[in-house]
C-alpha cells in the first residue's frame, strides 16, 4: 500500500506549505498530495479552500486575488503560499509521486485543468508517471482524459453518492477511484470496485491504517505519514 502525505506533512506542519512538503519528501513514502486553484491572474496556486480565512485568519477569496498579494500571505509559522511551479521544482528528480487535486466548483470552468497541464509541460513532467490528477468532479476527470489521456486520473467519490449512484457508474472513465475512510468502513466491497485501484482519504489512526492495508487499499492519504510508516508493514 502506497502512503501519500495529504497536503504534505500536514499533521505536523502548516498544510500545503513548503515546509510540509519538504518534510514529507524526506520520508520514504510513495508521494504527496496537493490541492490547486486559480488566482485572479491565472496562476496555479497550491490552496485547498476557496477562501483564506481558515488557514490564515484573514478575509479573501483566492480567485479574486492576484498572485502578488497571495504570495505575501502567512499560512502558518511564517510559511508562504506556493505555486504549483514551486512544488514541481521541489519535487525535482525525487522518487515521490505527486497527486494534484483540482478544486471545483471554481467559477473558472475548464481553465484550471488546462493551466495545470501547461505547468506540467513547462516543467517537463507532462508525461512523467509520478504525476496523478484527482478530483471530485467528473467533468474535471473528463477534461484531463482529453488533455492528457496518459496521466493517471482518480475520481473521488463523495459519500452521498452511495444514495444516488448505487451502481457506481463512472461516466468520466477514471483510471482509479477514491473513497473516504467513512464510506469504506460502511461498504468495504467498494475497495477495488470495477477492478480499479483504490485511493483512500484521510486516514490518521494506526488501527484504520492497518484496516485499510488488510482490505486492499492501494493508496492511503494521511496527515500523519510517519504514523503510517510505523503502522504498516511495507
Amino acid at each position: 500500500m502506497h502512503i501519500v502525505a495529504h497536503r504534505g506533512y500536514s499533521g505536523k506542519y502548516p498544510e500545503l506549505s513548503p515546509l510540509a512538503f519538504e518534510k514529507a519528501m524526506e520520508l520514504p513514502i510513495h508521494g504527496v498530495e496537493c490541492d490547486v486553484r486559480l488566482s485572479r491572474d491565472g496562476k496555479v496556486v497550491v490552496q485547498h479552500d476557496p477562501t483564506l480565512e481558515r488557514t490564515t485568519g484573514r478575509a479573501g477569496r483566492v480567485s479574486a486575488m492576484d498572485w502578488r498579494e497571495l504570495s505575501e500571505v502567512d499560512i502558518g509559522k511564517g510559511q508562504r503560499m506556493m505555486l504549483l511551479d514551486d512544488l514541481l521544482a521541489m519535487l525535482g528528480d525525487k522518487p515521490h509521486h505527486l497527486y494534484i487535486e483540482t478544486k471545483h466548483p471554481s467559477g473558472q470552468g475548464s481553465a484550471l485543468e488546462k493551466r495545470v497541464m501547461e505547468r506540467l509541460r513547462a516543467a517537463g513532467l507532462d508525461e512523467d508517471p509520478r504525476m496523478h490528477v484527482i478530483s471530485f468532479s467528473h467533468k474535471a476527470i473528463r477534461r484531463m482524459k482529453i488533455l492528457a489521456p496518459h496521466i493517471d486520473r482518480i475520481y473521488l467519490r463523495r459519500d452521498w453518492e452511495r444514495h444516488f449512484n448505487r451502481s457506481d457508474f463512472m461516466w468520466s472513465r477514471p483510471s482509479a477511484l477514491g473513497v473516504s475512510l467513512l464510506r469504506a468502513k460502511m461498504q468495504a466491497a467498494i475497495i477495488g470496485a470495477q477492478g480499479l485501484p483504490t485511493y483512500m482519504w484521510t486516514v490518521d489512526k494506526p488501527e484504520d491504517m492497518k484496516w485499510a492495508w488488510s482490505n486492499g487499499v492501494d493508496m492511503l492519504a494521511t496527515n500523519q505519514p510517519e504514523v503510517a510508516l510505523r503502522a504498516i508493514e511495507l
